[in-house]
């Protein structure tokens, strides 16, 4: 096996989704990833919102029971609780939900390439020729389009001539047994400039898993270092059984610009769809990942060679300026008197409804659809 019409290089929720969707088209694609196996390196919590879960077939097996109650932190510890009338998170069980995704994949007809690492392409006028590495050997394949689904800190994005990421924050988690016992799940977040600049620390225990984590910006931030303090806040004895650890760069700057060309596209982390704000992630890639598919399908199966052309950064990013602006003024805010202060606003009337609005909304990536997005420079 040396050609294949698209090479998805990374096995994350956007390159599964986007390699079944094109196998099911009935093109040969060829999925990438330097694991072994998809339990293997974690990074995500894995937080699913009720309108991601409600509207993609996940597999169940891979989610954990939903999470209605949320409880926001402020340093002083003034807390806001938030209860929304049905379950509005799940979370996922990444290793099982990838794994059965990978299935789903590969019964469609994808070809499924593990333990291989990109270590470079060559662009040609007709095919990309991505060399790859698998036990030592080097390998070369010929792929009419590539789809970089490799993460954040993506290499395949800029070899192809696409856009980076560069703004982030950095997060570290350790996943651990369920301390429930009989009460319900939750979802309790810290606001703490100190503890996590810029972002939050927190607590989703859905009585099967207690994930606990920090995220936070800056060159200096130390999550690692954080997390014990957090975990220390919070008495958990340090003896405890720790199921995984997990941590990452998470991009914040928004979707990025140039995301497609005609040697490839980015999907996922990678072609930065991440909410500024929250940080989410899972359900832009899921809907990235369907425009995506369109796209490649157009360009290689319906004759459309300009089709990337509708698959542009600009199409969505006037979507997220109230985001961009809200993460500006996290980023400020290093003070945890502000931070004090801005609970103090949400534990307003109008301050609830923000907020209640923004954990338990439909506010997150736009749906997409190929039909409906002008060519850029249309009126």
């Amino acid at each position: 096996m040396n050609q294949c019409d698209v090479a998805i290089v990374g096995a994350g929720l956007a390159g599964l989704e986007t390699a079944r969707l094109l196998a099911e088209a009935g093109l040969d694609v060829v999925l990438i990833d330097r694991k072994a196996t998809l339990f293997e390196k974690i990074h995500t919590t894995g937080i699913f919102v009720r309108r991601t879960f409600a509207e993609f077939d996940l597999p169940e097996e891979g989610l954990g029971d939903p999470i209605r109650h949320v409880v926001l932190k402020s340093p002083s510890g003034k807390v806001l609780p938030l209860e929304a009338p049905r379950g509005e998170f799940r979370v996922g069980k990444m290793g099982v939900l990838y794994s059965a995704l990978l299935n789903r994949a590969q019964a469609a007809g994808a070809t499924w390439l593990p333990m291989t690492s990109f270590t470079g392409l060559e662009l040609g006028p007709a095919v990309v020729t991505l060399h790859l590495k698998r036990a030592g050997d080097s390998l070369s394949l010929q792929a009419r389009y590539v789809v970089a689904a490799d993460g954040a800190t993506s290499r395949v994005a800029p070899a192809l001539g696409l856009e980076e990421n560069t703004r982030w924050i950095v997060g570290a988690e350790t996943v651990r047994p369920s301390a429930l016992h009989e009460a319900e799940p939750h979802f309790d977040l810290t606001v703490d400039a100190k503890l996590a600049p810029g972002y939050l620390a927190w607590v989703v225990d859905d009585g099967h898993e207690c994930h606990i984590g920090v995220a936070g910006a800056g060159k200096k931030y130390k999550p690692a270092e954080q997390l014990r303090n957090y975990e220390k806040q919070l008495m958990i004895d340090e003896a405890a059984p720790i199921i995984e650890r997990r941590g990452g760069r998470i991009p914040v700057g928004g979707i990025l610009r140039n995301i497609s060309n005609e040697y490839g596209l980015a999907v996922g982390d990678a072609a930065g769809a991440v909410s500024p704000l929250t940080a989410g992630g899972l359900d832009p890639c899921l809907r990235l990942s369907r425009l995506a598919a369109d796209v490649i399908i157009g360009r290689l199966l319906n004759d459309e060679p300009n089709a990337y052309l509708r698959y542009n950064g600009e199409h969505f990013r006037g979507r997220f300026s109230t985001r961009l602006i809200l993460r500006r003024v996290l980023e400020i805010a290093r003070s945890n008197a502000l931070v004090n202060l801005g609970m103090w606003v949400l534990r307003t009337s109008l301050g609830r409804r923000f907020a209640a609005k923004l954990f338990f909304g439909r506010g997150s990536f736009p749906d997409v659809d190929l039909k409906y997005l002008a060519q850029p420079g249309d009126s």
